[in-house]
């Protein structure tokens, strides 16, 4: 394990005061409780509410035109101008808003909203500053001298754990916290059809529950820490549907891209009850024959689905882009043909936006509710083939040549590389906290910007 580090700052959300009560609800912002409506205009003091809401239009006007590290700055000078209002920094309520809103968080992982808002920006900050703890991560390979076992396909991650799936339908979980190898998942037999049927096309994974799907269409759910075995879900139909070339999903939908029969693109699950609620979309139907090839040949990435926000989907081809509407029968929303290509192995989504690499290396990060330019950069280093991409709430990572290189997705700006050199790259994944890759030889690289 080794470290990266440069030299520390001080957070200006470091802001006097104490941490108040636990904050409710979670859409817009809402005013404190009545409790604390101390209305003093009477003696020119502005009423709490209005200074509360004002703080919290102050950090998202901050955060969206200049950056989301810019809102702690904002939020400093507001306390600032006089004790009455450096009281608000005591709201637990402004703190959940403002750390929602920004850092798109639904759930704390800290005592409190104010605390989870401070570590959110230490660790978005640790990203621009090129700060983290390096590790790999160690488990047995189920057949050494199978290369299937040794090719990763798909990375999750999930708060405190992540899963790697290979292409001999494998799934590895690891514990965060501890870096240590938890469980290997196999699917479950029955009669396949192809070498690689059973290779995994993609994983969902929650500190709870991990679902995992596989070419052949198979969904199997494991709960995490529990006795109960692995469960098949749903028992794919790749003579009817074609081969899923990716899967992907939320706490709310399950979306599978699927290649190989005419007009059957996409299907849609509802998660909780595993309904399927849709199936259309002419998407992949020109890779119909390169998708029955990936049963048996290591062919090129077909296409990528994501789900971002407001429940929508995008998906890529290698020509095309669209916007699925996952709440309407499947309706397309966005739909635009990229003339240079798109490279699909390094398409990517957060909640908001997207980034796309075409034909000659030039990424564009584009907003996922209107396709609309926000920045573009040049990807350095790289050729079109064998280069991998993701993207977090704030940061594009690009690997070619065995390099990850790191741009801020707000303006485009280049920042750095990492140190590591990991050789050629099967799988790249980054959330808020880590990023994580898989190299040809089957070791797992951690790049954690969150630990202290």
């Amino acid at each position: 394990m080794s470290t990266s580090s440069s030299s520390s700052t001080s957070p200006a959300e470091e802001v006097q005061g104490g941490d108040g009560g636990e904050g409710q609800g979670g859409g817009g912002f809402e005013g404190p409780s009545s409790s604390r409506r101390r209305m003093r205009s009477s003696n020119g003091v502005w009423p709490d509410p209005f200074v509360e809401a004002l703080a919290f239009q102050v950090a998202i006007d901050a955060s969206r035109n200049i950056g989301r590290l810019a809102a702690a700055q904002a939020l400093f000078n507001i306390f600032q101008v006089c004790s009455t209002w450096r009281a608000i920094s005591r709201s637990e309520r402004l703190w959940q808003n403002v750390t929602q809103h920004i850092w798109n968080i639904r759930h704390r992982l800290h005592d409190t909203w104010r605390e989870e808002y401070i570590f959110r920006h230490r660790t978005a900050a640790n990203f621009r500053l090129h700060r983290y703890e390096y590790t790999t991560l160690h488990f047995v390979p189920t057949d050494s001298n199978n290369s299937d076992s040794l090719s990763c396909r798909r990375l999750a991650l999930s708060d405190h754990h992540l899963a790697a799936g290979f292409f001999d339908g494998s799934v590895q979980l690891f514990h965060l916290p501890t870096r240590l190898h938890l469980s290997t998942f196999y699917p479950q037999p029955r009669d396949r059809l192809g070498h690689f049927s059973t290779a995994i096309s993609g994983i969902i994974l929650s500190d709870t529950q991990l679902v995992f799907a596989t070419l052949d269409g198979d969904i199997h759910i494991a709960v995490i820490n529990a006795v109960a075995p692995l469960r098949r879900a749903l028992v794919g139909d790749v003579v009817n549907d074609g081969v899923l070339v990716d899967f992907t999903g939320s706490n709310q939908w399950w979306v599978g891209l699927y290649a190989g029969a005419p007009g059957r693109a996409f299907h849609v699950w509802n998660s909780e009850t595993e309904e399927l609620v849709y199936v259309g979309g002419v998407l992949t139907d020109p890779d119909a024959v390169m998708g029955w090839h990936l049963l048996n040949e290591l062919t090129e990435l077909i296409g990528r689905v994501r789900v971002a926000s407001h429940g929508t989907a995008v998906a890529c081809t290698s020509l095309r882009i669209l916007v699925l509407d996952l709440t309407n029968q499947g309706i397309v929303l966005q739909e635009e043909e990229i003339p240079r290509g798109i490279t699909v192995s390094c398409f990517d989504t957060n909640e908001e936006s997207m980034v796309i690499v075409d034909s000659r290396t030039m990424a564009s990060v584009r907003r996922v509710d209107t396709l609309e330019e926000i920045c573009r950069f040049r990807v350095r280093g790289a050729s079109q083939r064998g280069i991998l991409g993701c993207v977090n709430g704030g940061y594009g990572l690009m690997c070619a040549g065995g390099v990850i290189r790191v741009w801020e997705i707000e303006h485009g700006s280049y920042l750095y590389n990492f140190r590591e050199r990991i050789g050629k790259c099967n799988a790249l994944i980054a959330d808020e906290r880590h990023v994580a890759a898989c190299s040809a030889d089957a070791t797992i690289h951690l790049w954690d910007f969150g630990a202290q």
